[in-house]
């Protein structure tokens, strides 16, 4: 009786055994998806969630899961496997952000992808070719008259007596890597009487103040793919000289887990290169401006490319 018990304990002991290691094997086959709290982050972390489920890898929902030190450092500790990082945040994210070469997108996106796996074993996919870094934007009436796209062309406008005004926050008119950035690259220089700074650094405001020309203000600080750019007609100047860093998103994941599914990348990759910044801006008008839903707004455009059925 004695023996029978315990054999019969053993075999539960074994059940459960292999019951704890199916289920760490399930948990492993999940792809624990995250992203930033901002609408942007949300829609593209929606849009890896829809891409993956339809190419039939099982994912967990963890979007919007907190700010960007909360998410990379969930990625690290494997808390989550995969989310949409920007560029320029490995300038930071490596201690390196006095070198050159995040403000080049291409030369960023080859040193945050090889130092980060040979560091911390993550993986950046290609990004998409949308800059959703800080930048001027000029109402667009403002813009066809004097023939403004880049910023060469805004600093010779400014420079030749141009009737610019700038709606910004304090930030971005003290900071060295912001507005005094464009005079130094672009060799303008830009009044006191010239700027309107707005509390908070909301970029909604700003914008909002050069499409309405608050207080003769035709021109705002905006992040190269806000939504309220394409809603309210503005022209983003071309940063051509790269003043800024360059914030291209691209999905960012553990190694192992890609490792375990490769089809990540090819599912992936056509899907963030079809993200232009036109594209972005529109999508997170959408959403931020019209109240959609991110859900539908992302299922709507994935099905409109031909990514989902």
């Amino acid at each position: 009786m004695f023996k029978l018990f315990n054999t019969g304990r053993a075999m539960m002991g074994a059940a459960l055994a292999l019951s704890l290691l199916a289920g760490s094997a399930q948990a492993a086959d999940t792809v624990r998806v995250g992203s930033k709290l901002d609408a942007e982050s949300g829609l593209l972390g929606t849009m890896i969630l829809q891409v993956l489920e339809a190419g039939g890898i099982r994912t967990e929902n963890k979007v919007q899961l907190g700010p960007t030190k909360i998410v990379r450092g969930a990625l690290l500790s494997g808390e989550i496997d995969l989310y949409p990082e920007y560029t320029g945040n490995g300038a930071f994210f490596l201690n390196l952000d006095s070198d050159p070469a995040w403000k080049n997108a291409g030369a960023g996106y080859e040193k945050v992808s090889t130092l980060d796996k040979e560091k911390n074993n993550i993986v950046w996919l290609k990004p998409a070719p949308a800059n959703n870094t800080w930048a001027l934007a000029v109402r667009r009436d403002v813009a066809d008259a004097n023939k403004l796209k880049t910023m060469e062309d805004f600093a010779k406008w400014v420079s030749g007596g141009g009737k610019a005004k700038i709606a910004a926050s304090a930030e971005f008119v003290e900071s060295p890597a912001a507005l005094p950035s464009f005079q130094q690259t672009y060799g303008f220089a830009m009044r006191p009487d010239q700027l309107l700074v707005l509390a908070g650094g909301d970029t909604a405001a700003t914008i909002r103040a050069a499409a309405e020309g608050t207080s003769d203000v035709n021109t705002a600080m905006v992040y190269g793919t806000d939504g309220a750019i394409a809603a309210l007609d503005l022209v983003v100047m071309q940063d051509t000289k790269g003043a800024q860093m360059v914030y291209e998103p691209a999905p960012t994941v553990r190694a192992p887990v890609l490792e375990a599914n490769p089809k990540i990348r090819d599912l992936l990759t056509p899907v963030f290169a079809s993200l232009d910044a036109q594209t972005l801006r529109s999508l997170n008008a959408k959403i931020s401006v019209d109240g959609q839903d991110q859900k539908q707004v992302a299922a709507e455009y994935l099905k409109s490319k031909g990514f989902l059925k």
